[in-house]
């Protein structure tokens, strides 16, 4: 998270942009590099860099990313970087219309569906990353009875205590760290 700070999302159009699964998985790849080049990126996502070409500049069309300094001397290669620390995509800015209601759902569920394939990746991969890690990872679920303004002060105190951890590991040694996902849903439910 750079002091860019977070972008909120509340048109169709820019909302439907990043909903692509490939242009997700590009936006996460480049706030994880922070800047990179779309051979690089191509390389991680296993796609064709004109495809990947494509898919940034759509991106940048909708001011999710921008291009980057040049980061070599040649300048024959265009850097990309996320314009913000990350993005935002409330509910009630998109109940007011059908439509937009249908694609903030299938944008919410494609995302959780990625997270999902990141997790999953990991627990097929845990014998590879070492005891340590496996067991500073942590898998679990509290079950509380909140109200809405006590669930939003939650989530708020969560996302203050993610911002601490990744401000210190951005100014700090770069030694053992690894990226590190954290996934956190808070909703509500009946038995």
């Amino acid at each position: 998270m750079t002091a860019k700070g977070s972008r909120s999302i509340t048109d169709v159009g820019t909302l439907k942009a990043l909903a692509h699964p490939l242009r997700m998985k590009l936006y996460r790849a480049l706030c994880v590099a922070e800047k990179a080049t779309a051979s690089q990126l191509a390389d991680q996502v296993d796609e064709a860099v004109a495809l990947v070409s494509y898919h940034l500049r759509k991106l940048a069309e909708h001011g999710l990313i921008d291009e980057a300094p040049a980061q070599s001397s040649d300048g024959r290669e265009r850097w990309w970087q996320p314009s913000s620390e990350g993005v935002s995509i409330r509910d009630r800015d998109f109940r007011d219309a059908p439509e937009k209601a249908a694609a903030h759902l299938a944008a919410t569920r494609l995302f959780h569906e990625q997270r999902d394939d990141m997790y999953r990746r990991y627990l097929d991969e845990r014998s590879t990353w070492g005891p340590e890690w496996n067991a500073a990872a942590p898998d679990s679920e509290s079950l509380l009875r909140l109200n809405p303004a006590e669930l939003n002060e939650l989530r708020e105190e969560l996302v203050a205590l993610m911002r601490k951890y990744d401000e210190r590991s951005r100014s700090g040694d770069a030694e053992g760290r690894e990226n590190v996902a954290v996934h956190v849903h808070g909703f509500p439910f009946r038995v």
